[in-house]
């Protein structure tokens, strides 16, 4: 906490725990001056603290608190706020371009004859290092050891920058390779529930644990009363360097939970339902909040999974109040007894502890499940919302087959080179235990391995073609499945430890066995994967497969032997058994009660304090690396990892006034539901891409290319790789996938780098028009500075995600939303926006557009650019360049 404010409307208390006295601000005070707030959703309660501890009178004025505490009567507000957040999380994918902005920054300050050392962390920041292993081996005992070499062979030059910025950074920690996934270290570790430091008087302040981080699944933590939630890279920047969070007070949606999950019903399943109900809902840039008598049966991990996916159901977070079962679960990994103990009196002492008699919150809309009605579902073939019953996959995916995939030959058989089995439409290619949504979760990790485990004991085994892997979120998962024995079952099918990271979840799964590649190429088959992951868009899971479902681990497992996603997976025999009878899923499932017993018998707290003792000291390759450089870094020259990027070239004290766009053509027009995998892929890259040629071009060989996401620090490589996805479909040309556009000029079709280049130029502006939910998906800051590299001053679209749109306009890109209904286009226009340097937050402006014979019109959109604050960010060029004025100055 870097300061607090001046308390002028009295709030401070005081509670006394382990002998020990606290300080705190008070709602209970704030509450009794400007009208109760025991109603207020637990979440808003989080934000009214915040408040309160930094209200000064500027930044946070009375008038702030106010509104919030106003909120109950409309429950909705378009006040905008100052919310500091306590810490930072960041992977290594979003974390090393963050700390190659933070490194250029201090270049920058330098340059501006300031003081590069203000270019620090003011709050504490945590980088996980779990987004870089990938699975090239797999199915044997030496696969771990393999991936975690080719994983520091790959990547020596992004761990040293890595080390270089834990040195050269205060407030900041590295949690070396090989230790676990960032959502899982932080809930089973970094985070406390409540936090404490000294105030300026001297008295020790407790305050609820809030953080920001840059990937999108930080929402997990909200499972442990933690609320926090994903941003870009480029905000958390702005976060870690003092900068206060900009937002409107969000609407919060109560999700009501009842019953209980029948026997045989996971964790992944109740998620799936809750996604597809709150998709439908509509809750981007909304916050979630469970309550209801169901809440209490759900063990912390269930509510953690149901966190994890926020995204995916497009809430800005998932929020669950403080209750014994999350102390309960404080305890058991590992958290000391006085942090437990501080955790509990001050939620009571502060009214943020759920109490299962008190009378419910007030929302603005609610929802509500029973729980004994959610089914075995998985969701897919490309979108986290699209559940789909087990008992239906086999008639959706054959449906799928004749409509939206168009095969001719749904039933085709093909052989495989060197192989005696043959492959076709449906088999699983991928079966991948992985990713943070549940592979933190005891449950159905233990239920996977019982699924293998009573597998195994019928004489089942996975199919052949299948890749089948297992990389868990964190070490005390190997623990606890080694001192069961269950991780012998699941290597006896093939689910060795692959790597701790995530793994096939964003793209890395490495590639497949190259004859089963290429029966898939040659005879454009429809190949399926399924992960115990949380996102299956287009072309991420891997470039061969083209169906991707998310299910449960004990799924992933029972499909792994099935080998095919057609046939009833529910009434037909999965396989035979080695007495030569019909094996059936039903036969392989473990009881709920089973389950319980082996977390019960097998997971401890001893683990969690053991696996973290030393977490940030790392296996001796992490020790081994050495560290070269001061308060600045020593850029490599000719690397293709680490680059210095160009944002802050030429920059001076006083920004350039904003142009207005003139005459710009479109770069890309898309359709709806276009991710940040689709703007900025995270998986391989394609040796005849621009990338690819950049990295031939620089000696780097195919072998040695790496993915998107390890490789963005260099952004000649990222800005090449922006709207690269392979399955990109750009109505500029029809009928293409790809990134690839139209050269209006000369009418020819190249890729978008290339275009957009020869725009840059020739000095032309471009635009990006586009449909609903533009830029769901990863936080990813590449999506937003790619764009702005490529040239592009603003984005039209008939909808944002929450995430993207801040990106957006941190980078300096205008988001603009349609009012009405798109207009047709071709491509072939001209789009002009004037009155650029008199914006407003919000306000309607008139896009004018001038088609290819001179005849001209205009349609409103809607200024996304949300909040006062972000309208500085915007003027400055961008919120890093507004930051690095602020701290120069």
């Amino acid at each position: 906490m870097t300061s607090v404010g001046k308390d002028t409307l009295g709030t401070r208390d005081t509670f006394d725990v382990g002998g020990k006295t606290y300080s705190y601000y008070s709602l209970a005070k704030a509450g009794a001056k400007l009208g109760d707030v025991s109603r207020l959703p637990f979440s808003m309660k989080v934000l009214l603290e915040n408040l309160l501890r930094f209200e000064d009178g500027d930044t946070v004025t009375t008038d702030d608190v106010q509104a919030l505490v106003d909120w109950q009567q409309t429950r909705t507000s378009e006040r905008e706020i100052q919310y500091r957040p306590a810490r930072v999380l960041m992977q290594d994918f979003t974390g090393v371009p963050a700390v190659v902005d933070l490194a250029a920054m201090r270049d920058a300050m330098a340059k501006l004859g300031g003081d590069p050392q203000k270019i620090n962390p003011l709050v504490p920041v945590h980088l996980v290092i779990d987004h870089s292993v990938m699975v090239d081996a797999f199915g044997t005992p030496q696969a771990f050891e393999e991936n975690v070499a080719l994983e520091y062979q790959r990547n020596s030059e992004r761990y040293e920058f890595l080390k270089w910025g834990q040195s050269a950074f205060n407030n900041f920690e590295v949690v070396p390779p090989g230790t676990g996934i960032c959502h899982q270290v932080n809930l089973e570790y970094i985070a406390r529930g409540v936090w404490s430091s000294k105030g300026p008087d001297g008295s020790e302040i407790a305050y609820p644990d809030t953080l920001v981080g840059t990937d999108s699944h930080t929402t997990m933590v909200n499972g442990l009363g933690v609320l926090g939630w994903g941003v870009g890279g480029i905000e958390a920047e702005a976060a870690m360097l003092g900068q206060p969070v900009s937002m409107i007070i969000p609407e919060v949606v109560g999700f009501r939970l009842t019953g209980e999950l029948k026997e045989g019903i996971t964790a992944t399943d109740l998620v799936l339902t809750v996604t597809q109900m709150l998709r439908a809902k509509g809750v981007v840039g909304r916050f979630v909040e469970f309550f209801g008598p169901g809440v209490g049966t759900l063990s912390l991990a269930d509510r953690a999974t149901i966190g994890n996916m926020a995204p995916e159901y497009g809430a800005t977070c998932g929020f669950f109040p403080i209750d014994r079962k999350t102390i309960d679960y404080m305890r058991l990994s590992g958290r000391s007894d006085e942090q437990i103990a501080l955790v509990e009196a001050y939620c009571k002492a502060q009214g943020l502890w759920l109490d299962p008699d008190a009378a419910d919150p007030v929302f603005t809309e609610m929802l509500a499940l029973d729980m004994s009605t959610v089914e075995p579902s998985l969701a897919g073939p490309k979108r986290p919302q699209d559940k789909v019953l087990l008992s239906n996959l086999h008639k959706e995916f054959a449906e799928a087959l004749e409509g939206e995939y168009a095969c001719k030959t749904p039933d085709k058989r093909c052989a495989v080179e060197g192989q005696a089995h043959d492959l076709g439409h449906g088999d699983v290619v991928i079966a991948a235990i992985t990713s943070c949504t549940n592979t933190s979760n005891p449950a159905v990790l233990v239920a996977a391995g019982l699924v293998a485990r009573k597998a195994r004991e019928k004489g089942l085994k996975s199919q052949p073609w299948v890749k089948t892997s297992l990389a868990p979120g964190s070490q005390v998962v190997t623990d606890y499945l080694e001192k069961s024995g269950l991780q012998d079952d699941l290597n006896a099918l093939g689910f060795e430890l692959v790597g701790y990271g995530c793994t096939t979840c964003i793209g890395n799964s490495g590639p497949l066995p190259e004859p089963i590649s290429k029966a898939i190429n040659a005879n454009d088959l429809v190949a399926a994967s399924v992960l115990s992951g949380n996102r299956n868009f287009e072309g991420r899971v891997s470039p061969d497969v083209r169906a991707n479902y998310l299910a449960s681990p004990p799924l992933v497992v029972a499909y792994a032997v099935k080998g095919t996603v057609r046939g009833d997976m529910v009434n037909d025999p999965i396989g035979k058994g080695k007495d030569g009878e019909d094996v059936y899923l039903r036969d392989i499932w473990p009881s709920n009660g089973e389950v319980r017993a082996m977390i019960d018998s097998y997971v401890n707290g001893d683990m969690f304090r053991a696996r973290y003792a030393d977490v940030y000291k790392g296996d001796s390759r992490w020790q081994a690396i050495r560290v070269t450089g001061g308060d600045t870094y020593g850029w490599p020259a000719g690397s293709t990892y680490i680059a210095n990027p160009p944002y802050f070239e030429g920059m001076t004290m006083t920004p350039a006034p904003t142009s207005d766009i003139v005459s710009a053509r479109p770069l890309a027009i898309l359709g709806d539901s276009i991710t940040t995998d689709h703007i900025s892929p995270a998986g391989s890259i394609k040796l005849d891409s621009p990338a690819g040629k950049y990295l031939t071009e620089h000696q780097v060989s195919r072998a040695d290319f790496n993915s998107y996401g390890a490789r963005r620090g260099n952004h000649e490589v990222m800005m090449r790789g922006t709207f690269a996805n392979i399955r990109i479909k750009n109505k500029m040309v029809p009928g293409i996938e790809g990134g690839i556009t139209r050269y209006v000029p000369t009418g020819e079709a190249m890729p978008i780098y290339d275009a957009a280049m020869k725009y840059k130029a020739e000095g032309t502006p471009l635009v990006i028009i586009a449909g609903k939910e533009y830029g769901t998906g990863s936080s990813r800051d590449w999506a937003a500075k790619g764009t702005n590299l490529l040239g592009v001053r603003a984005v039209v679209a008939e909808s944002f995600e929450r995430i993207h749109r801040s990106n957006l306009v941190g980078m300096g890109v205008i988001p603009l939303q349609f009012v009405e209904a798109p207009p047709e286009l071709d491509g072939s226009e001209t789009f002009t926006i004037t009155g650029v340097a008199d914006l407003r937050p919000r306000q309607e402006i008139a896009v004018k557009v001038t088609r290819a014979d001179g005849t001209s019109f205009s349609f409103p959109a809607r200024v996304r650019i949300d909040t006062a604050k972000e309208l500085e960010y915007f003027t400055n060029g961008g919120i890093l360049h507004y930051v690095l004025r602020s701290l120069a100055a």
